[in-house]
């Protein structure tokens, strides 16, 4: 793996981690730190515990012979690499560039490796959560190079017990901060006397990892050999076999030749799989040449049947693809598709829910109790399920209010074809629903047409309760959408339900049923709500597509929902065709959310700080956190922040309660709230705890934990 050039940025300024400050990510760069485990004294440390570990249903079932229970299948692993890291991704409460590098491509990916060249790289919550959220495993990397990394390997391989002892920290970083575990590069030259605590350092991190982490991995680099060279092989051989021995696979360096994959897999037997074959995406000597060419080596890959280990696919944006990075990625990664193939579904449980949350937004209002937050949607971020794939969204700075990360699910959309006579693509601009972005078909369709177009596949096992799908859509004309889904039986039977606003005589009959929906209008101008309830017990929802098609005969209560006058704009003398996909919702008939009620919530605050501000105003900087007195870890998305003060009202004793106040997301159990004005005549102040559940719903701001504190006077913490 290359070392920066002397282009790549700087690292950010030295700063002491015991002090509070905006939180961030950021790597272990000494064995003492490691060893005295400083890191866990940090301020930051609670800010980079993951909030969504790896769920099993999340995992593929499919068996596997080693102990990281992945697929018994070959697999991609994705190594991001990208301008020494810690850029826009280490502000774990978000960041202030709106074209930050992202990856939505996650139904491609079975492991994803977050690489620094630093000593010990952890990687950002943001990555952790999102993947997690996928199914897909995030590792940390552990390197030395050059003449630092060797004084560091004399003192790490000094005794068998000095070996154990940095396994045992690196294990507990992993356990502690939820990731998946380590890849370990060692790129330097050792005594070959050094070798058996080597040996000892990766056997026990391998051991401990997996009856610490069930379902965790461990991999090697290709770089020392079993003489202690620093000699990358680019193969699976006898020089570096005795290390693949003792984990869970090998991560090939990238400069191997046309048979080495072959060679490769006969070496590893039966744990083929365990064969990384790596290509760098920059084109360093890569087979193929990576860059547009990456499917190259892939298909040599796809031959042999062995695993493929894509190092910095940032390259695309690092070096600004043309036309742009969204696109360009998407062509990128299209290369890889059609390449790889689509090896890895999302066995998902009940609720389903996604609002396409791809794109970064600007909260640029305040709301009160009964309001929707309202967002000026900009530019992608990081993306989420992509067709059974999960981003991260994030939200721009605003005035005196921090920027954060956030989880959601967006559709699969890959391949799109201009001969279609609608096109289909993620709206980063236009409405939302309910904040997210939505999915916009426009293009041309006659009357009696219909057309489809598969936006999601799963795999989720259907019980005897029936299932409640919600879906909202905003249409021009007599433009009209609903939902195919498809359902595989057990031997394999496919059944077809259409979901529709109205009768479809003249084509409802391509379907095994036909489900009329209920319409009503949206919380947002211009969006209708349909809902349908369908019961297909022992099946197994394996695809939603989207059904374009024409209203026969607009009714008044159409008009009413879609809030048009004028009938004009219902005829169907035109084929034009536009409608957008706001949200889609699958829970089980009786589902409910289960919010803990706010005196079950422990809030607390430390790192507080007053100092003087302009016209009599007060700064405040803070800490807040929070657990359930009970102690159990109920797994939430993430919690929303927010700030009410009350004032005094002039002239008179009476206090007056502002309008709640948007600060942002918190993605871990905790939220820094950083120089925060509070005017001359404020009372006091309530930071509002708002749980976020994975189905889309949240828990209401007046039944929300909360932290008061008393702004004059003695500063009184009021706990609930």
């Amino acid at each position: 793996m290359s070392k920066p050039s002397s282009s790549d940025p700087l690292q950010p300024p030295l700063f002491d981690p015991k002090q509070p400050s905006v939180p961030i990510s950021y790597p272990i760069k000494t064995l003492e730190d490691l060893k005295t485990r400083t890191y866990f004294n940090s301020f930051h440390y609670p800010f980079n515990i993951a909030l969504l570990p790896m769920s099993n249903q999340a995992a593929s079932s499919s068996s596997s012979s080693s102990s990281s229970s992945l697929p018994n299948r070959r697999r991609l692993l994705v190594c991001h690499d990208m301008a020494g890291g810690y850029l826009d991704d280490k502000w774990v409460q978000g960041g202030t560039n709106p074209d930050a590098y992202a990856i939505w491509h996650w139904h491609l990916i079975d492991v994803f490796v977050y690489f620094s060249h630093n000593l010990v790289t952890i990687p950002p919550p943001c990555w952790t959560n999102t993947a997690h959220r996928h199914g897909v495993k995030v590792l940390g990397t552990f390197i030395t190079e050059w003449d630092e990394g060797r004084a560091a390997c004399d003192v790490l391989l000094s005794t068998k017990e000095s070996a154990q002892m940095y396994a045992e920290r690196l294990v507990e970083l992993a356990v502690t901060l939820g990731f998946d575990g380590w890849l370990i590069n060692m790129e330097v030259n050792l005594d070959r006397g050094q070798i058996p605590n080597l040996k000892e350092f990766v056997d026990h991190l391998s051991s401990l990892m997996h009856s610490s982490v069930p379902g965790s991995l461990v991999l090697w680099y290709d770089s020392i050999t079993v003489d202690g060279d620093l000699n990358w092989q680019d193969q699976l051989n006898y020089y570096n076999k005795p290390f693949f021995d003792i984990c869970d696979g090998i991560f090939v360096n990238y400069t191997w030749k046309e048979n080495y994959p072959s060679l490769s897999a006969a070496v590893a037997g039966d744990r083929r799989f365990d064969v990384y074959m790596g290509i760098d995406v920059f084109g360093r000597n890569t087979y193929g040449g990576g860059q547009w060419n990456v499917n190259v080596a892939l298909d040599v890959l796809r031959k042999d049947d062995v695993s493929a280990a894509i190092f910095a696919p940032g390259w695309v944006y690092e070096t600004k693809q043309p036309p742009d990075f969204e696109t360009a990625n998407n062509s990128w990664w299209d290369l890889v598709e059609k390449s790889w193939g689509v090896l890895r579904k999302y066995p998902g449980v009940l609720p389903f829910y996604t609002n396409f949350d791809q794109i970064v937004c600007e909260c640029s209002e305040t709301v009160d109790e009964d309001a929707v937050i309202i967002f000026q949607w900009t530019e992608t971020l990081c993306r989420m399920l992509l067709g059974a794939t999960f981003l991260a969204k994030a939200f721009r700075h605003v005035p005196n209010s921090p920027s954060f990360l956030l989880l959601a699910r967006t559709p699969h959309l890959n391949f799109a074809d201009s001969t279609n006579p609608i096109q289909v693509f993620t709206d980063l601009k236009g409405s939302s629903y309910s904040g997210g972005g939505n999915i916009t078909f426009k293009g041309s369709l006659e009357e009696h047409a219909h057309f489809e177009k598969k936006i999601f596949e799963a795999e989720f096992v259907l019980s005897e309760l029936p299932i409640h799908l919600t879906y909202s859509v905003k249409s021009d004309g007599n433009s009209s959408l609903g939902l195919k889904l498809a359902f595989a039986s057990s031997t394999n039977k496919r059944e077809y339900i259409l979901l529709a606003s109205q009768p479809l005589n003249n084509f409802s009959g391509k379907f095994s049923k036909a489900i009329i929906t209920n319409g009503n209008k949206g919380s947002s101008p211009g969006w209708v709500i349909n809902e349908g309830t369908i019961a297909m017990n022992g099946y197994t929802l394996a695809e939603i597509h989207a059904v374009c098609y024409r209203c026969d005969s607009p009714s008044n209560k159409l008009r009413w929902l879609y809030g048009s006058d004028s009938s004009d704009s219902f005829s169907a003398s035109t084929s034009d065709y536009f409608a957008s996909l706001g949200h889609i919702s699958i829970q089980t008939l009786e589902y409910k959310s289960d919010f803990p009620v706010a005196s079950s919530w422990q809030v607390d605050a430390k790192y507080m700080k007053w100092t003087p501000g302009p016209q009599g105003s007060k700064i405040l900087s803070l800490q807040i956190s929070w657990e359930l007195k009970d102690g159990k870890n109920h797994q939430f998305r993430s919690y929303n922040v927010y700030l009410v003060k009350s004032s005094k009202q002039e002239g008179t004793s009476s206090r007056l309660e502002h309008v709640k106040e948007y600060l942002g997301v918190a993605q871990a159990k905790c939220y820094y709230v950083s120089e925060l004005k509070v005017p001359s005549g404020t009372y006091s102040l309530k930071f509002i705890i708002q749980v976020c559940g994975d189905d889309g719903t949240l828990q209401e701001l007046d039944e929300s934990p909360y932290y008061g504190l008393e702004v004059e006077g003695p500063q009184i913490s009021i706990t609930m």
